[in-house]
């Protein structure tokens, strides 16, 4: 009974700012937690019977150092670091899960049997998330100075090793 007394002489609109305030923290990090960019991995990993990815700490810092380093102008260029990396670029606000989804689609474009991609088209963003050997995972997500989005996956071992088929 003391519960309800309580909730009674909560203000209508402090509930409002509770649940507005909720839904924006909730909306905010959706599609974009370290399992998120693990389970949208894993997923296209499945499809081709190769192992699960894990999430690992030391790789996801240096994805958020680099993603970091891009703040400033949003540019879709590569680290040139140890790891394997695919990276996203959007003018708005871009979901990590939305970025692993756009390389996975390059599957398509993607010919297992020669080990190539289809002429005039890229498939290396999605052999690098279906390349067994990687197995270590780190990604980070900046909103840049320019209102866009600069997201970076990196991946240890790095793969897309010439004449190596990914699985």
């Amino acid at each position: 009974m003391q519960g309800l007394m309580i909730m009674r002489n909560i203000s209508p609109a402090i509930i409002f700012v509770f649940v507005l305030t909720f839904a924006f923290v909730h909306e905010s990090s959706a599609q974009n937690s370290p399992q998120d960019y693990v389970n949208a991995h894993n997923a296209a990993r499945s499809q081709v019977r190769v192992g699960p990815i894990t999430w690992d700490a030391t790789v996801a810092a240096f994805a958020q150092n680099y993603a970091n380093q891009r703040k400033g102008d949003c540019r879709l260029v590569h680290s040139g670091g140890r790891y394997g990396e695919n990276i996203a670029w959007s003018s708005g606000d871009l979901s990590g899960t939305a970025a692993v989804n756009l390389w996975v689609a390059e599957k398509a474009d993607y010919n297992y049997n020669s080990n190539s991609c289809a002429a005039g088209r890229q498939c290396g963003h999605y052999t690098q998330v279906v390349w067994r050997n990687s197995v270590r995972l780190g990604c980070a997500k900046v909103r840049c100075n320019n209102g866009g989005t600069f997201i970076t996956c990196n991946y240890d071992p790095p793969g897309n090793y010439v004449g190596q088929r990914p699985y």
